[in-house]
């Protein structure tokens, strides 16, 4: 090589290599999404969930040095964390983009810290409520450092839950058995569902009346009133005595409009979702629970394969408490509405929604991601339950943005001698956002025939009808949530993992969407308002999301949290590891015969309760239901009346002689006849028992005549 070629050769840049860019999310879906809006020089890895947490064999909390937690690479993991060492060694940036919330950002941390990151590796914190091109491209160029205040919330809370959940279920397998758990907001949750099955069991209902009345104007137009009072004045109807006096009162009296007024009343719109209100909807309407729901919305969220489009992420984030939504949203819903429904049905002003009580207000409300893409038009590419609920979520967001639905009223006050009746009526004029989102919102519409002041009226019929009050009703996965949120007990991601495990450990179970508290838990419901007084209060709950939402937003220490909680709890645990005596569940001997092997059989107690066992297993494997005989007889046939449970665990009392006899109670039957209507009479109400008849159109009652025995206060 000449001199001047060699001057020429060094004279000539070489070629940079292009730099290589590793992306690290949760889930492999997400990847799939988010790998088609980057270009090749983006790498999309999955870590699959946490990669480090606290260990499983023991509590992981260093007491002793400040409460320090003990983290580690979880189980199974390590293959997957070598992997990702490489992916970040041969990347010359790393962005970590898990979710957009105190859990993602805590997994970012841990990333960061399992990959060594940060030292001799450029890495950034990316987020997006939404998994779209133009979302994914503008957080690249919004990338930041990890926000330290999100992950010591998440701390905080990791390790409260930690210390509770790990000391409390240690001390419950111990006292009672194995298999059980106790935790900060589950617990609160056990209560809930325990104290409201204590208000229906005491609820004794009281009698009322109604007086309907069929009216006939002198078109032969009929309509329906109600009875008021006397004049202006409202009158309760507590009896027949009561309402006989009324009638009497109203034979002769002749009936006359003495008022109507015409309106209108507007229905506002629904707001769009939050993670509460989206549970709550699809367990009313689509009868899905709670963790199915939030499954299926996180598939929605990461990513589905739609035809023609490829992966697209269908919603924006699905964890959140907040009803904003962003005003390239809000303009997308403007003009959707404006092209498929006119100008007419667009709200006149933006609504801006607030929530009731405390949020976090991180993230917008859920909504879709591109308010023209209809559910009709991908229902091809969805599941059946993901087109049910992309659907209810994109009508729930259509709908926040439109008018008023608007209804045309009418109120008649009507005279008759001393005594006044009411009826009101209402026409849907303009249905604005139930076009699109009607479940259940839509009043229902009665016509009144057109009245003046002074016509006079005939009383076609007059019905009274007796009524009972009702007992609270029983909780739903909906109105259990509901509650949590409203007294600020959880947030958006507890939800569902709350009521999933009270039902699998048995402490709650359902039947037709009720929740029943089931023997097991309330026994561990007593123990905890025994002895963890603090950890089912619902204030000093609720003050601990506030504290954690404090921690989030820097204003403390999440360690003080810890410092603050620890000394009464550590006290409260060895004052039951003291006084609490051991629930021991001895075989009780019984007089039945064993069929089989000619041993006297004993009672064992199994996930549905009491059963019959041979003791001679496992040489003798027999065993039957056992039931417990109520100490009465069956009121339709004499037989024994026994003590069952159904399958889910709840108390019901039935007759030996089933099926042949039908007989079957929710509440115990005393044996005795109503002297009132001859139904027959059962104890009702566990503080102050009463004796009520069945018949609740009856309506007779009495004090129980043996006072129930006290419980012992120490429990077992």
């Amino acid at each position: 090589m000449t001199k001047t070629e060699t001057a020429k050769t060094k004279k000539t840049p070489k070629k940079s290599a292009s730099k290589k860019y590793l992306v690290i999310v949760e889930s492999p879906a997400k990847a799939n999404t988010i790998g088609k809006f980057l270009g090749s020089s983006y790498k999309i890895e999955a870590s699959m969930g946490h990669i480090r947490d606290l260990p499983k064999s023991q509590m992981g909390i260093d007491i002793e040095h400040d409460f320090e937690p003990k983290y580690i690479t979880i189980r199974g993991k390590g293959d997957l964390l070598s992997k990702l060492k490489k992916d970040a060694k041969s990347a010359d940036k790393v962005y970590l983009a898990t979710d957009p919330d105190r859990e993602g950002e805590a997994i970012s941390w841990h990333l960061l810290h399992a990959l060594n990151l940060g030292e001799d590796k450029p890495v950034s914190r990316i987020t997006f409520n939404e998994i779209t091109k133009a979302a994914v491209k503008r957080s690249i160029t919004e990338a930041r450092d990890i926000d330290m205040d999100l992950v010591d919330a998440q701390q905080a809370r990791r390790v409260l839950d930690r210390m509770v959940g790990y000391t409390i279920s240690d001390l419950l397998w111990k006292k009672v058995k194995k298999g059980l758990s106790a935790g900060r907001v589950q617990s609160v949750a056990l209560r809930i569902v325990c104290d409201r099955e204590e208000e229906i069991r005491d609820f004794i209902p009281e009698e009322y009346w109604t007086i309907g009345a069929k009216m006939e104007n002198d078109q032969k137009k009929t309509f329906e009133a109600r009875f008021y009072g006397k004049g202006e004045e409202k009158m309760e109807l507590p009896n027949e005595e009561t309402v006989q006096q009324v009638l009497k009162g109203l034979e002769k009296a002749k009936f006359a409009v003495t008022e109507v007024k015409k309106g209108t009343r507007q229905k506002k719109p629904v707001a769009p979702f939050t993670t509460s209100t989206m549970q709550q909807e699809a367990s009313k309407h689509l009868n899905m629970a709670t963790q199915k729901t939030m499954m299926i919305a996180q598939q929605l969220y990461e990513g589905i394969h739609v035809k023609g489009e490829g992966n697209v992420g269908l919603v924006s984030y699905i964890r959140t408490d907040s009803f904003r939504i962003s005003d390239e949203a809000y303009e997308a819903a403007v003009d959707f509405i404006t092209e498929t429904y006119g100008k007419e049905n667009v709200n006149p002003e933006r609504i801006q929604y607030k929530s009731k009580g405390k949020t976090q207000d991180a993230h917008e409300a859920i909504r879709p991601t591109n308010v023209f893409r209809t559910p009709d038009s991908i229902k091809e590419s969805l599941t059946k339950d993901q087109y049910k609920l992309y659907k209810l979520i994109w009508e729930r967001f259509v709908a926040s943005q439109m008018s008023p639905a608007v209804y045309d009223t009418l109120q008649v006050k009507m005279a008759a001698g001393e005594y006044s009746f009411r009826a009101s009526g209402s026409r849907l004029a303009f249905k604005g956002f139930l076009e699109v989102y009607n479940k259940g919102e839509e009043e229902a519409q009665m016509q009144i025939p057109e009245l003046r002041e002074g016509d006079m009226l005939k009383a076609a019929e007059i019905l009274p009808e007796q009524h009972f009050t009702q007992p609270p009703a029983r909780f739903t996965d909906a109105s259990l949530i509901k509650t949590l949120e409203e007294i600020g007990v959880g947030r958006p991601s507890t939800y569902a993992p709350t009521l999933t495990i009270i039902q699998a450990r048995n402490y709650v179970t359902k039947e037709a969407k009720n929740l029943y508290p089931t023997e097991l838990g309330e026994t561990v419901n007593e123990i905890m308002k025994t002895y963890f007084k603090d950890i089912v209060d619902i204030d000093f709950t609720a003050h601990m999301e506030e504290r954690l939402d404090e921690v989030e937003m820097g204003k403390e220490e999440w360690k003080q949290v810890i410092r603050d909680f620890y000394p009464e709890f550590h006290e409260a645990v060895e004052n039951a590891v003291e006084k609490l005596a051991k629930v021991e569940i001895k075989d009780e001997v019984t007089d039945i015969i064993c069929e089989k092997c000619g041993r006297n059989m004993v009672i064992k107690y199994g996930r549905y309760g009491k059963f019959l066992a041979c003791p001679g297993f496992p040489e003798c494997q027999n065993a039957k239901p056992f039931f417990e005989e109520a100490g009465v007889s069956c009121p339709e046939c004499g037989g024994k009346v026994l003590i069952k449970k159904t399958k889910k665990g709840r108390t019901y009392y039935g007759c030996e002689n089933n099926p042949e006899c039908s007989f079957m109670s929710w509440n115990k039957p005393t044996g005795e006849k109503c002297p009132k209507c001859g139904s027959f009479l059962e104890e009702k109400g566990k503080k102050n028992p009463k004796i009520v008849c069945s018949n609740e159109k009856c309506g007779y009652i009495r004090e129980a005549e043996e006072e129930k025995e006290e419980e012992n206060s120490e429990i077992l």
